[in-house]
């Protein structure tokens, strides 16, 4: 066959083609047939899988003394998008990180932020290789990755054991996933036994009821196809970088339009609870929106969806949770959510309903005012458009936190009538002061009132209908968007999980 091309070129390309097929061969048939027999994909498979059919172009095929050195690179697209995507063999020597390893994930984190497009990460590895004599004075990987951070968006796929030094790019990432049978930790259960003598399965130390409630992971996905999917979802919401806008989409139920639902879904008295996953239903454009950290500090709902067509970052109380207080977890979580969504210009949207900050010994134990402070700085920070709409209540620090007090950026400022607001509520306000029976009815009349109150000095910018909900913030989003005049800019932070 060789002899049959031109110039001499049969035996080198013969040659090269031979050290491809090794190289993509990967760990061999009987590994790739264990390692599947679960219903796993190949790493070669999850990169095919993610990208748009054909578009995957291979980077560091040849890298190494193993195939690929373990560590599958390259570039492609989804929905026509551009990323740079690397996935973690774990049929070669563990999916193990070598001096090669290494380079191809310095390599790819160097073009996403060069190339101004998203970095997706597949892990699956056992962290350092032992044989390996190490790197010596060269450039770690992780460097390059957070500089990406708050620049390109980073997204991180658990599907599989993952330890050590390859872990450490899904607590920088923006978004996270596993599979039901990932687990991640800074060592596997050998080094724990070893060091500290502690037995203990994969599962118990860094499975999904470890890794989800402690805020590590962001999201749980079926399988590795499901995962897959939420990759690509999250990076729908996102620009390819923090030099450009969100992407518009004009497809659905993007125009005005009142939602009556309101006011069956929203109950009139404060302390009835609701699901405010219900009202985001009503208020964005479709009901498929995709909510961030489901699973942990539950009591505030942190969301991607459209409005108007336009990607929208959501923060919002849930009632059905502590009322809506905002715990330590909560706040945590909202401050990273907020970062991210600032980073890539994506208009910000509360919707606030909560009677404070979480009080009591054990939520001060958990650091509840310095997680409140995080969030405050977050949101007050944030450089983005803020629509803020108070639906029943908002009290003291928990009304900062949800960007209602004036002064801080907000394009528009909305209530229902009839929201109480204030330090406290009338009925701690009373206890607090000894109140008579005439102070506490003169506390209550002054809660009630205290929307009209806020109002009459413009503490809102207006009172609304609660069926005026969708059109009072769509109006107020294509407002804000005159700004966009100027070029998109980043705003370099690094937005580490909680």
């Amino acid at each position: 066959m060789s002899e049959e091309l031109p110039g001499g070129w049969g035996p080198s390309l013969d040659d090269l083609e031979q050290r491809r097929h090794v190289a993509r061969a990967m760990g061999g048939e009987e590994r790739l047939a264990r390692h599947g027999s679960g219903g796993k994909l190949d790493a070669r498979a999850r990169v095919l899988e993610l990208l748009d059919p054909g578009s995957f172009r291979e980077l560091g095929t040849l890298v190494g003394d193993v195939p690929a050195d373990a560590f599958v690179a390259g570039t492609g697209t989804i929905d026509g998008r551009h990323v740079m995507v690397g996935a973690e063999d774990f049929t070669v020597v563990a999916g193990t990180i070598a001096g090669g390893s290494n380079a191809k994930r310095y390599r790819l984190a160097e073009l996403a932020l060069q190339e101004r497009v998203p970095l997706v990460m597949m892990l699956e590895g056992a962290g350092f290789r032992p044989t390996d004599r190490g790197h010596g004075r060269s450039p770690t990987d992780m460097l390059m990755q957070a500089r990406c951070s708050g620049s390109v968006p980073i997204v991180t796929a658990v599907m599989g054991p993952s330890a050590g030094h390859g872990a450490l790019v899904a607590p920088m990432s923006d978004f996270t996933v596993m599979t039901p049978e990932a687990s991640i930790f800074t060592a596997g259960p050998p080094v724990v036994r070893e060091a500290t003598g502690e037995e203990i399965d994969k599962a118990d130390l860094g499975g999904p009821t470890v890794a989800i409630p402690s805020g590590l992971i962001h999201a749980l996905a079926d399988d590795d196809v499901d995962a897959l999917r939420m990759v690509a979802q999250y990076l729908s919401y996102f620009p390819s970088s923090a030099w450009s806008y969100p992407p518009l989409t004009e497809s659905g139920d993007v125009g005005m339009r009142e939602v009556p639902e309101l006011l069956s879904l929203v109950p009139r008295e404060s302390r009835r609870g609701y699901d405010m996953r219900s009202v985001i239903d009503a208020v964005f454009d479709s009901s498929d929106w995709l909510e961030v950290q489901a699973g942990f500090g539950k009591s505030i709902i942190c969301a991607l969806a459209h409005l108007g067509g336009h990607p929208v970052a959501v923060v919002a109380n849930q009632p059905m949770v502590i009322a809506g207080s905002i715990d330590s977890n909560a706040a945590d979580k909202a401050a990273h959510f907020i970062t991210v969504a600032d980073s890539y210009h994506l208009p910000l949207v509360f919707l606030s309903d909560n009677p404070g900050m979480l009080p009591g010994s054990t939520s001060e134990r958990a650091g509840v005012l310095r997680s409140g402070a995080r969030m405050y700085a977050a949101q007050t920070l944030a450089s983005t458009t803020k629509l803020h709409l108070t639906l029943r209540k908002a009290y003291g620090f928990g009304s900062m936190v949800m960007a209602m007090g004036a002064f801080d950026h907000q394009t528009s400022s909305f209530a229902f009538p009839g929201a109480t607001l204030g330090a406290m509520s009338a009925g701690a306000s009373g206890r607090a002061m000894h109140a008579d029976e005439d102070q506490a009815a003169a506390l209550r009349r002054a809660e009630l009132d205290a929307s009209y109150n806020s109002a009459s000095g413009l503490g809102f910018d207006e009172l609304i209908d609660p069926r005026e909900a969708r059109n009072a913030l769509l109006s107020a989003l294509r407002l804000s968007l005159s700004r966009r005049q100027a070029p998109a800019e980043p705003v370099p932070r690094f937005a580490i999980t909680p």
